[in-house]
């Protein structure tokens, strides 16, 4: 949903009815993951996407009986063995979507567009929907804010709103967009309940130390691939914005420095890749012994497999453990056999995405490993999908 959240802001702003088909469940392989949505308003006119083209025009079809009626619900698509082009995937996978209709008198509707105004402004906001449990609550959602506040309700009283958006909170503080389950075991509903928590965060952080040529490649794949992209340099006169004009910001100082500032102000987390590119011990020594004492997504550096050597053993002598620097990529980038800046920079931006998504990095030709990776499920998910109607 927050892939079309501009578009979707106008549409609640104008008043417009719409409904909104979003993906909550994924069983096999997929284009999308959770959170994909297609959203049509009553005069049919589309945004968005659940699957490539597999399953909209049904799910356009239940998006404006939505509107009509005023009822959503759950839906199942999946590949048809009869007629591949049927509705259903090609690709062999499953989707659950839910249905949500978001008119003038919907209480879905404020909700929403809360969300929805957290993310234009570009503050921590998530949207958290009721996909699995008792008919009257399906559907039903909270807007959740960083600070633990929300909110809507899910029609069962205040102490399950609190349960949910603790819940909630969790998933938007790590970035991601997931499920979670609330136990009836609890006491806080009569059963079950699964929720569909989509997160409207900051954008992950590439922070580029040592302002050379290199660095300006990888500045332009990294905003390509929608980080918040800072250069850091000690020497002003490299690290000026003209020499990086697809950086969000060219800062000078000490690298170790400013990483020390900006895990202090709260700007760093578990998304955040580190590259060091700046070839020079003075800087490289102290910042690299900072990074990999923190929960950083990546840390990766630059230079030969002379200089790693000497770099490693320069940060032994500072006493980081072997825990600490089996997380450092050194050299490095995957190997691609390029050697221009903006080849070596697809080699560093490979990397960090594939650690990122817990890819092999391994070509797909000849694999058996799934094409489209999700992430790890959150404690209970498994259990509350497979109650998911089919």
């Amino acid at each position: 949903m927050l892939d079309i959240a501009d578009e979707l802001r106008a549409w609640c702003a104008g008043r417009r009815d719409f409904a909104l088909a979003t993906v909550v469940a994924v069983t096999g392989s997929a284009p999308r993951g959770p959170g994909a949505s297609l959203a049509v308003d009553e005069r049919g006119t589309a945004l968005g996407s659940l699957s490539g083209g597999c399953v909209e025009s049904a799910a356009h079809a239940l998006c404006l009986e939505a509107i009509s009626s005023g009822r959503g619900g759950l839906h199942r698509f999946g590949y048809s063995d009869d007629d591949a082009f049927a509705v259903g995937l090609t690709c062999g996978g499953v989707l659950d979507v839910l249905i949500t209709p978001v008119r003038g008198g919907d209480p879905v509707r404020p909700v929403l567009g809360s969300v929805l105004d957290a993310a234009a402004a570009g503050t921590r906001a998530a949207l958290a929907r009721v996909v699995s449990g008792p008919p009257r609550q399906l559907g039903r959602a909270l807007a959740v804010h960083a600070d633990g506040s929300h909110q809507g309700g899910l029609a069962g009283g205040p102490d399950l709103d609190r349960a949910a958006a603790g819940r909630a909170r969790a998933l938007l503080l790590a970035g991601r967009t997931g499920t979670t389950e609330l136990a009836a075991a609890d006491g806080l509903c009569g059963e079950p309940l699964t929720l569909l928590v989509e997160s409207a965060a900051a954008p992950p952080r590439l922070i580029v130390y040592g302002a050379i040529d290199f660095a300006a490649a990888l500045a332009r794949i990294g905003a390509f691939l929608g980080h918040r992209v800072t250069v850091c340099d000690a020497r002003p006169v490299f690290a000026t914005p003209a020499r990086f004009p697809d950086a969000d910001e060219v800062v000078v100082d000490w690298p170790h420095r400013h990483l020390a500032a900006q895990w202090d102000a709260g700007r760093l987390d578990t998304r955040t890749a580190v590259c060091v590119l700046t070839h020079d011990a003075k800087f490289d020594v102290p910042l690299l012994e900072l990074a990999l004492r923190l929960p950083l997504g990546y840390v990766g550096a630059m230079g030969s497999r002379r200089t790693h050597a000497e770099r490693d053993r320069r940060l032994r002598a500072e006493g980081v453990a072997d825990s600490a620097l089996a997380r450092l990529r050194s050299p490095i980038g995957l190997d691609l056999g390029g050697a221009t800046p903006e080849e070596t920079a697809l080699a560093i931006a490979a990397e960090f995405t594939a650690v990122r998504h817990g890819g092999s990095a391994l070509p797909l030709t000849g694999g058996g490993a799934p094409i489209h990776r999700r992430p790890a499920p959150a404690p209970g998910r498994t259990a509350a999908l497979s109650r998911l109607r089919p």
